[in-house]
């Protein structure tokens, strides 16, 4: 029994650490650990507290208070210098006071401003989670390249050693030269260094996949073909179209706009009057020396109008439109730099594919004239050993750059959706 509940748990581990390495199980990881996505949750929160003040404006306030005063006459004479008669009271006053305003011409702004807040603090978050999760994509895919990189360099030190051992027979035979055997060695050695560059990215790449991922035990568990094929757009114009409603920074921006519009409003109600409104009621006990108790009731309405504060209210509306201006500037720009943006993503996608393509049939020509060369060297047809030499550098050099063209080309892909604002947890549906 204990021997069939230790290969459950096994199994279960296993699949576990497996699914885990997946990218849409890295997403999710990232998605709900990362620190700064959680800090700019809480941020969302913040504001919606805020709103709630900004409603509070416009509601009553009720203040209930007591006071109890001691007192404890020393000396007490009248008019003919002889004594009084002395009587302390200690009086004791409760109170609750209800409180409206009436007219407050800036908590109107102030609450539309609060809920542009709450709208501003989203966009942040989805700016957020496009800058993780394009992250996320690019340690990910580095990973699985540089181990790419890695294994192809492994294979083709390996060749060069066996093509080593074939020259140095051969040599013995008399069928080359010992220059010929001199260039193998050294493209030997080139290999050996390239082997030892690769490794030493790969640790690079690793450190980096567990910094913004988390750790990883097995490399073979990562898996290219497990990003999905998501939904692009179909042609430029579309992609413009998408980035005007959804890209963040553009929301950002905008929403400023909207917040120092808002603020200018608030700082042209300083200069405007107020009204408010406040009911009380209060009991006294041992009120004075002549009366007892009392229970009074009280109305009182108050209109202030603050016209002149050191000049501080008007300076506080000109810096407001001040900053008005610069953020309907900021705003301008915003629009050309996010077109711009669209253009280079989508110009930058579109070369991808010519250039996976072109990669794909040199890696195939490279190969054909490989073995070609190889075999025409090995029956002695004319074919030198440099050229064997340089048709396996020319074919390892086009394996490296077709697996770097796999990854821009995926990462491509996801820039296309970061710049029109998709390249967030609703539309990758990380869940």
């Amino acid at each position: 029994m204990n021997k069939i509940f230790l290969i459950i748990l096994f199994l279960v581990a296993f699949t576990t650490n497996v699914i885990g390495e997946t990218f849409s199980s890295a997403l999710l990881k990232v998605y709900n650990n990362n620190s700064e996505l959680n800090s700019e949750r809480q941020i969302i929160d913040v504001s919606k507290q805020n709103l709630k003040i900004s409603q509070g404006s416009y509601l009553p306030s009720v203040t209930i208070s007591s006071s109890k005063t001691q007192e404890e006459t020393n000396k007490l004479t009248n008019q003919s210098g002889g004594n009084a008669t002395i009587n302390d009271i200690d009086p004791l006053t409760t109170s609750i006071t209800i409180s409206q305003s009436l007219i407050d011409f800036g908590r109107g702004a102030q609450l539309e401003k609060s809920k542009v807040e709450i709208d501003l603090a989203k966009a942040k978050l989805l700016k957020k989670e496009q800058d993780i999760i394009y992250k996320t994509a690019e340690a990910y895919l580095g990973l699985i390249f540089a181990d790419e990189k890695l294994k192809i360099s492994q294979e083709n030190l390996e060749l060069l050693n066996r093509q080593l051992e074939t020259n140095k027979i051969r040599l013995e035979r008399g069928q080359i030269t010992l220059s010929d055997v001199s260039q193998s060695e050294s493209s030997l050695a080139e290999s050996q260094a390239k082997l030892i560059q690769a490794e030493n990215e790969l640790l690079i790449s690793k450190l980096n996949y567990e910094n913004v991922i988390g750790p990883i035990d097995d490399l073979n568990s990562l898996d290219e073909k497990s990003i999905p094929n998501y939904t692009l757009p179909d042609n430029l114009a579309s992609a413009l179209e998408l980035s005007k409603e959804n890209n963040p920074d553009l929301i950002i921006v905008k929403l400023e706009y909207e917040q120092s519009k808002k603020d200018k409003t608030i700082a042209k109600s300083e200069l405007a009057p107020s009204a408010d409104l406040s009911i009380s009621r209060s009991y006294s006990k041992d009120l004075s020396t002549t009366y007892d108790e009392r229970e009074q009731d009280s109305i009182k309405a108050t209109i202030s109008w603050k016209f002149y504060s050191g000049g501080k209210n008007i300076a506080s509306l000109k810096k407001s439109e001040s900053i008005e201006t610069r953020n309907r500037l900021n705003l301008d720009s915003a629009v050309k730099q996010n077109q711009m943006n669209v253009l280079g993503a989508w110009s930058n996608f579109q070369t991808n594919i010519s250039l996976l393509n072109s990669f794909k049939s040199q890696v195939k020509a490279a190969e054909i004239a490989t073995e070609g060369i190889v075999a025409e060297y090995n029956s002695d047809s004319g074919r030198t050993n440099l050229e064997v030499i340089q048709s396996n550098s020319l074919l390892l050099n086009a394996k490296i750059s077709l697996a770097n063209s796999e990854r821009n080309y995926i990462l491509s892909q996801f820039n296309v959706l970061k710049s029109i604002g998709l390249l967030n947890g609703d539309y990758l549906k990380i869940r």
